[in-house]
């Protein structure tokens, strides 16, 4: 994938990308290319690869933070989807939450080249964190990539956000199961479904956003229950 083709794909997002972001996504690349030849941070190698499964997968959660102000990425590991997501909207406070040594490392170097401010890196478990008085409740949206099953992921984040915060899980093709299984979890912990979002990247299976609220009653008139043709599911 060349610059101009993945300008042009972020553009499905109404995103315009500076030759500023565009430099800072060629510097991601390049650094974790370079690194991944020491220590293990992703699978994926090449660059068609990285710019699509890890850069555009990350930037089609934009749509949904735009109007946020601090951000939690759980289990970011080499940075995924919390890096790309302060790359193209600066005016995210930007939490990265990772419990691997070595991907730690990464991220710090990283957002040291980057130059990019308003950024926390935390080596820690998201299950101690969230037992943390200055991360509990703190937050507008929750981002989680490839970490756990549902059930287990809204035991993690929920208790980061605000009351009306949103988390957003990025899932694969099937995510109906998976919804109905973590059902109890999330009313018990006091979410949730919003709604299930297509994302189409190129050349790849449709993927999902899954979308849970933390509940306000403000808000349970418009909270929906939906699966992917827009049918109640609980």
């Amino acid at each position: 994938m060349t610059t101009d083709d993945f300008i042009a794909a972020a553009r499905v997002w109404d995103l315009t990308l500076s030759p500023a972001q565009s430099t800072a996504f060629e510097t991601y690349y390049r650094e974790l290319v370079a690194w991944n030849a020491r220590v293990n941070l992703t699978a994926l190698t090449t660059r068609e690869e990285i710019f699509v499964k890890h850069f555009l997968d990350s930037l089609s959660v934009t749509p949904h933070v735009r109007a946020a102000r601090r951000v939690v990425d759980i289990g970011s590991g080499a940075g995924f989807p919390g890096l790309p997501l302060k790359i193209v909207l600066p005016h995210l406070s930007v939490t990265l939450l990772e419990a691997t040594g070595k991907k730690v490392a990464f991220l710090r170097h990283i957002v040291t080249q980057l130059n990019l401010s308003d950024m926390t890196i935390l080596h820690a478990r998201a299950e101690d964190v969230a037992h943390d008085a200055t991360q509990r409740a703190q937050y507008d949206v929750a981002v989680a990539r490839a970490v756990a099953s549902l059930a287990t992921l809204l035991e993690y984040a929920l208790p980061f956000l605000r009351l009306g915060g949103m988390l957003i899980a990025q899932k694969g093709v099937a995510v109906e199961d998976e919804m109905r299984a973590a059902t109890y979890a999330c009313q018990v912990l006091g979410g949730q479904w919003r709604a299930v979002v297509p994302v189409q990247l190129p050349h790849l299976e449709q993927r999902h956003l899954v979308i849970c609220l933390l509940y306000t009653s403000d808000a349970a008139d418009d909270l929906l229950c939906v699966d992917l043709g827009g049918r109640r599911i609980i």
